[in-house]
Formats: C-alpha cells, sequence, structure tokens
C-alpha cells in the first residue's frame, strides 16, 4: 500500500515535471520561431484598441493561418473607418499603372480610398477622425516598386495631420545586400522618392525609419512612427511570401530576377507581361539571334501587354539558378547589342529607363558599350554613401 502511494506521487511529480518541461520548451521554441509584424497582434492589438483605425493593405496582408489582417481586426473589435488601397488595389488585381478605384470592401463594408491614380497622398479630410493607420504590406525591396512612395505618402500626410502611422513589418526578399546607381535628384518620381540605389537593403519598416530619421519628408516633417518589428527575422536569410506582391510577380523565380529584369520596361522589349514567366523571359520582334520565343497576349495580370500578339526572340531565365545578390546587366546588354530596328531606338522616347535608373547615366554606359565591371565601379561611391545612412536603420541582423 505504501509503495502504491510512493509510486503515485512519484507518477504526479513526472507529470507536473513534463508539464513545466513542455510549456518552457515551447515557450522557448515560440521564441525561435520567425513571425511577421501582423503574426504578433500581442503587440499591437493593445495600441489600436479604442482607438478609430485606417489601414492601407492589400492581398498580402496576410497572417500565418491565411486571415487577412482586416477581418482579424475587424474580429477583435478594432474600429476601421478606412481602407486605402496601393497600386494594384486592395485585392491586388489591379494591372501595373492602372487607375485603382475608390470603393467598398464587400466583405465587411469599409470604404477602400484608392492611394493610386491622382489620389496618391491621403488628403485631410480622408484622414479626419482617424487616431492611427497601420500599414500592412509585402514589398519587394527595389526602389522603383511603388509601395515604398505610397508609404512615403502616408507618413507625410500623418505628420500633417497628427495621425500615428504603424507599419507592421515583413520581409525583404532582396535584403541583405545594396546595388545598382543610387537615384539622383533630378529623376524623382513616384518610382524613386529618394536617393537610394535600386537595391537598398532594408525591411519596408526599416525605410520607413530612415525616412522619417533623415527627414526626407516635405518639408523635413516627420510622422509619430511606431515600427512593429518581426521576430527572429535575418536580412540574409529568405522567407517565403504570403502572397504574390503584385499580378506580374508571382512566384519567388521573378521577385528573385525583378530588380535585374525591370530595365526592360524602359525599352522596346517585352519582359514577359502577357505571358505563363512574367518576369523570367524577355524578348522583342528586333532581337532575333536570341534564342527563346513567345508572344505576349491579354492576361490576368496585363490586358494590354507590351508588344500585344508580336513573336518576340529573347531568353527564357525562369529555370535561373542563382539566388541574385547583386544586379544582373548582362541580360539588357545583351538584348542592345541584338536589337536590329531602324526604325526605333532601343530606348522608349520618354526615358522611362532612365526613370527607373534614377540617372541617365547607365543609359548613356550602354549606349558607349561600356563593360559590365566598369559600369558597377561607377556606383561605388554612392553606395558607401548611402551605406552610411542605412546602417543608422538596420533593426535587425545584417
Amino acid at each position: 500500500m505504501n509503495l502504491d502511494f510512493k509510486i503515485k506521487n512519484l507518477l504526479l511529480i513526472c507529470l507536473i515535471f513534463l508539464g513545466v518541461f513542455n510549456k518552457y520548451y515551447s515557450q522557448t521554441q515560440d521564441k525561435d520561431l520567425f513571425k511577421t509584424g501582423a503574426d504578433q497582434p500581442e503587440l499591437y492589438i493593445p495600441l489600436l484598441k479604442g482607438k478609430t483605425v485606417g489601414i492601407v493593405t492589400n492581398q498580402t496582408g496576410l497572417m500565418k493561418d491565411r486571415t487577412h489582417l482586416v477581418d482579424y481586426l475587424v474580429k477583435n473589435g478594432i474600429k476601421i473607418q478606412s481602407i486605402f488601397a496601393p497600386e494594384h488595389g486592395f485585392r491586388g488585381n489591379a494591372d501595373a499603372g492602372e487607375t485603382v478605384k475608390n470603393g467598398v470592401d464587400a466583405k465587411t463594408g469599409i470604404p477602400i480610398i484608392s492611394l493610386y491614380g491622382n489620389n496618391k497622398k491621403p488628403k485631410p479630410e480622408q484622414l479626419k477622425g482617424i487616431d492611427v493607420v497601420v500599414f500592412d504590406i509585402q514589398d519587394v525591396g527595389v526602389r522603383f516598386y511603388t509601395y515604398i512612395s505610397t508609404l512615403t505618402y502616408l507618413m507625410e500626410a500623418g505628420a500633417e495631420n497628427n495621425v500615428e502611422i504603424m507599419v507592421l513589418d515583413r520581409p525583404n526578399p532582396h535584403d541583405g545586400y545594396t546595388d545598382g546607381p543610387v537615384l539622383r535628384k533630378k529623376w524623382k518620381s513616384f518610382v524613386g522618392m529618394h536617393e537610394v540605389p535600386v537595391v537598398y537593403g532594408l525591411t519596408i519598416g526599416e525605410y520607413g525609419k530612415m525616412v522619417n530619421g533623415e527627414k526626407w519628408l516635405k518639408n523635413g516633417v516627420q510622422a509619430k512612427y511606431t515600427l512593429i518589428p518581426m521576430q527572429n527575422y535575418h536580412k540574409k536569410q529568405r522567407y517565403p511570401m504570403s502572397d504574390k506582391p503584385s499580378p506580374n510577380l508571382p512566384n519567388d523565380k521573378a521577385i528573385n530576377l525583378y530588380p535585374s529584369l525591370c530595365f526592360f520596361e524602359g525599352v522596346q522589349v517585352s519582359v514577359g507581361r502577357g505571358t505563363d514567366l512574367p518576369f523570367q523571359v524577355y524578348g522583342s520582334p528586333w532581337t532575333k539571334s536570341l534564342p527563346y520565343q513567345f508572344t505576349p497576349k491579354p492576361n490576368y495580370g496585363a490586358k494590354d501587354p507590351f508588344l500585344n500578339g508580336k513573336l518576340c526572340y529573347g531568353e527564357d531565365l525562369s529555370r535561373y539558378p542563382e539566388d541574385l545578390r547583386e544586379l544582373n546587366l548582362e541580360w539588357v546588354i545583351r538584348a542592345y547589342e541584338s536589337y536590329k530596328n531602324p526604325n526605333q531606338d532601343f530606348f522608349l522616347k520618354n526615358l522611362w529607363f532612365d526613370t527607373l535608373a534614377g540617372t541617365d547615366e547607365l543609359r548613356k554606359q550602354i549606349i558607349a558599350h561600356k563593360p559590365v565591371s566598369e559600369i558597377k565601379s561607377s556606383w561605388k561611391k554612392g553606395l558607401e554613401d548611402y551605406e552610411k545612412i542605412r546602417v543608422k536603420y538596420i533593426v535587425y541582423k545584417d
């Protein structure tokens, strides 16, 4: 009897020990797990309770269980006054450059206000009554991708109208390195608002900190800026995307190639819009010496693609094996050297190429047949000067 009692006590002690161990182990494991800002509601829900909220987001604003952030906030009693939609719209199905319309979210009934088209910066009347605007969008870490410009205008409007800006941070698929020409003020536009390189090596949350800290907003104003950082994020590691960030960046391959291939948007060459491989192929009717063939046609992500219906000759990069940690200029230079059209210059007349590059120097270097090594050497000082600014705003291990 006494022995049974001792055994029972021993078993009870073991069960208690196992329970404590499991709890400690799960907590330890949880600390080691990667989490986006959105997947840490314990950090931001208390800050939003009792406040009127606006939210800038799109189809990428998903939590780990695929719940959209808007739905989660509504479910948890957060009062959302307006959803602000960036380029490609709230549901992410608008073409690049297509005007995003105002509307109402069918699921929640919340008004949607476009921040793309004529209204890129929230107006005072659109922010009236709002205490804080939450920004949660998957960015790709490239200067001419417009979500950082939307964040800039949002911060500017927030500073001018005493509205707090809260960024829920997400991974940058081109983090941990910087490359490309640094933008010069003359070429400032919505696809390049600041003097940073093409690949700037910061998460969108870190980028917002830099814009605020360097007083790059209009008239040097500064926003009340709150960053909800990621947990266990490392800048040189690559993380899966919650959803495709835009219609023509459908997968990791396209995102990997995007910084290098986007320059084709400024020349007489298709970058695969209107095919099953956008930003994974390139070609033109006038580069017939190149081996791959495709014909752009209207599809979900491109209602009227460049070179629509024309047979193009180029390269298929969809099986390109490298995780690029630098810009590859070989493709655009190869296309330039292969281009034979007596009626049209390789570069578009509007010089959109210069706007994307942030300078006219790259175009002139390509025309002058400068080697890649010389072109990249010309970026060195600009990158070094930018790095002195960048390091001040790094939140995560580089």
